[in-house]
């Protein structure tokens, strides 16, 4: 760890702490140096705070940035928590350290990834992707972008696929272990409360689904016939996402890898269709949407693994979605557009899980 460029506050964010950022990265010359930073906050982080920072420079700046991105931890005390109590921000960190290079999914450049493994304070700082066009989990996408988002998935889980070595990474595989003991001490309660806060507002059918969580993910974790095993990005939304970055030169690139695990690519692809497309466009184009997504995978190398048992993987992990709109409702501070997103995130969920009888699978 290099203390002098952990910074958790945004405010500790100087002139002179940049100029040792970019220099280490090769990216500032000793003819120039940062004579002003301007931070502006961006996104719509939900364990983590993020800004932008325009950068002034005297001297030889070459081909130094104009300005650069950088995340912290949440200012909120209910959500700075959670990111400690679910391991979110050394998974991030070491994300960026470890595994970004790894898969071929397009993530902005760490510039700096820092952390405190006793306090959970950390820094990150990317190349700014902007211009670029923020996906909105609330506004939806397109066919098109949902397409895009598939291909990018494949991108992810193909070169990893099937790899055992991902289980002896400790902060990568913990988090399975930490939804074992999650599912049968914590879960019921979070339900609990979450169908309290609902009461009323969620439909009682997807009620009733919320209510099956539980028994459902023992059943999927004893699983006799589990898929093959893959780096999971877990959080696979519109927020986290962003297309046409810097001004196109990249289709799309994928953010906030705070929720990184082993598990099956089905998932995130589950999670996607139903946290950001209208459930009329998904059901008029799932199954198109998943060969795109298949398809990719065999492009990247991936045998033995035909399209039907990605389809019946997809089916099978759609409960996925439900999941994180609920347990998320419940580890964040509370806020109007966070109630809209969460309630959407569960109903889209629950929609694709009773089209697809997810529940059928497990005897639940």
């Amino acid at each position: 760890m290099d203390r002098r460029l952990l910074a958790p506050d945004p405010a500790q964010i100087d002139p002179d702490w940049m100029t040792v950022a970019l220099r280490r990265n090769g990216l500032l010359g000793l003819g120039g140096c940062v004579t002003d930073v301007a931070a502006k906050g961006v996104g719509n982080g939900l364990v983590g705070d993020s800004f932008r920072f325009a950068l002034t420079y005297d001297g030889e700046a070459g081909g130094a940035p104009a300005s650069v991105v950088g995340k912290f931890p949440a200012r909120d005390p209910a959500s700075r928590r959670s990111g400690t109590d679910h391991m979110l921000y050394i998974r991030e960190v070491s994300f960026y350290r470890e595994l970004a290079k790894t898969v071929a999914i397009h993530v902005p450049r760490a510039l700096v990834a820092e952390i405190d493994p006793a306090t959970d304070d950390f820094t990150l700082i990317f190349d700014d992707l902007a211009p670029a066009r923020q996906g909105d989990q609330l506004a939806g996408c397109s066919l098109a972008d949902a397409q895009t988002a598939m291909g990018e998935a494949a991108a992810l889980h193909a070169p990893r696929w099937g790899d055992a070595s991902l289980l002896e990474i400790d902060w990568l595989a913990i988090r399975p272990q930490q939804l074992s003991g999650m599912v049968t001490e914590q879960l019921p309660a979070i339900i609990g409360l979450f169908a309290d806060r609902y009461a009323g507002v969620l439909e009682p059918e997807f009620m009733a689904l919320v209510q099956r969580l539980p028994e459902t993910l023992i059943a999927q974790r004893t699983a006799a016939n589990p898929a093959p095993i893959t780096v999971q990005h877990a959080d696979y939304r519109l927020d986290n996402i962003m297309f046409e970055v810097q001004d196109g030169r990249r289709p799309m690139a994928t953010l906030d890898w705070q929720t990184v695990t082993v598990g099956a690519g089905a998932t995130d692809v589950a999670y996607f269709l139903s946290a950001g497309v209208d459930p009329p466009l998904r059901r008029d184009h799932e199954r198109d949407l998943v060969a795109v997504y298949h398809s990719e995978l065999v492009r990247r190398g991936v045998t033995g693994y035909d399209r039907e048992a990605c389809w019946t993987d997809y089916r099978r992990f759609a409960t996925h979605g439900i999941l994180m709109g609920v347990f998320s409702a419940l580890s964040v501070e509370r806020t109007e557009r966070g109630d809209a997103l969460f309630l959407k995130m569960t109903r889209g969920a629950c929609e694709q899980a009773l089209d697809l009888d997810t529940f059928s699978f497990w005897g639940t």
